[in-house]
């Protein structure tokens, strides 16, 4: 709910211009957010009659921002994922510019995948990577790429998204769900206000000089998938398929699907929230849906 992130959130210096990389859900959701805060937010798109598409922006077609575009940004956040290969599409296209623009601020869209399979423990920033999904060692490559430019950056790794649009209550009324039974299986997930509010409790902070270079920005509540699908079907009235053991289910599943399966982990996100003093809009699940729930209606 951007009325929340406004009221809870410092818009970013009257004199800064930010620029936001691939404005898909999340990157839109943001954009929307510091647009409401009254800041000067620019985004890019692969093409230009797409919403939010300020700036075309296609490493593929080899469209890239002018000079003339980027010389005054303040702020970058990318949430471009990596290309096949493991190669960060921007800055491939783009390295180069970006560590010579006067930057006061830069942030990079990364997962929680990058801790690999913890066994069901918690992670913090302090776990070193350890990847085991293919996706996810494409994103740490990404992230150390981020890491080598000498600009103020900060890694934010996320855990599932989900907001108005896209979240358990879309898939129960899309018919598109599986009862699917593994116990002890957590996952971690955050919603889309959280992610934008954080990002920008973030840049103050960094403005004052307090800017650690990873972040995870996640809620309060791992859960199973079956809990989080049994209180949105308790929203909407609808009753759901009977459970099924993991091991019979794994067996329908594509390799995509199965591999959310094979890591098991809970993300703390003490540092964000206890460390630096980010205070969560929707501290948990139930929270998160009854938004999702009241932004459809």
């Amino acid at each position: 709910m951007l009325k929340e992130i406004v009221k809870r959130s410092s818009s970013l210096p009257s004199n800064a211009k930010m620029l936001i990389f691939g404005c898909g859900f999340t990157g839109r959701h943001i954009a929307a957010a510091g647009k409401a805060l009254g800041a000067n937010v620019l985004c890019t798109r692969r093409q230009s009659h797409k919403e939010y598409a300020d700036i075309v922006f296609d490493s593929e077609m080899q469209i890239h921002p002018s000079n003339q575009d980027l010389s005054t940004v303040s702020h970058l956040l990318s949430c471009i994922p990596p290309d096949k290969n493991g190669e960060d599409p921007l800055l491939k296209a783009l390295g180069k510019q970006i560590e010579s623009m006067p930057l006061q601020w830069a942030g990079y869209l990364s997962t929680t995948g990058v801790y690999g399979d913890c066994a069901g423990n918690w992670v913090t920033e302090a776990n070193p990577p350890n990847p085991g999904q293919a996706r996810s060692k494409r994103r740490l490559a990404c992230e150390n790429a981020w890491r080598s430019l000498d600009i103020p950056l900060q890694i934010l790794r996320l855990p599932g998204i989900y907001g108005p649009g896209r979240s358990a209550l879309d898939s129960i009324k899309k018919g598109q769900i599986k009862m699917v039974d593994k116990p002890g299986q957590m996952f971690s997930r955050v919603h889309i206000d959280d992610i934008a509010g954080a990002i920008f409790h973030l840049i103050k902070l960094s403005e004052q000089g307090e800017r650690p270079s990873i972040i995870n920005i996640a809620d309060n509540l791992p859960t199973t998938n079956i809990e989080v699908l049994e209180f949105a079907a308790s929203l909407l009235g609808n009753e759901l398929p009977p459970l099924e053991p993991f091991e019979i289910a794994a067996s329908k599943m594509s390799p995509m699907a199965l591999s959310f399966w094979q890591e098991n982990r809970k993300v703390s996100n003490q540092m964000l929230c206890q460390s630096m003093g980010y205070s969560l809009i929707h501290p948990n699940y139930q929270s998160g849906l009854r938004d999702c729930l009241m932004q459809a209606s």
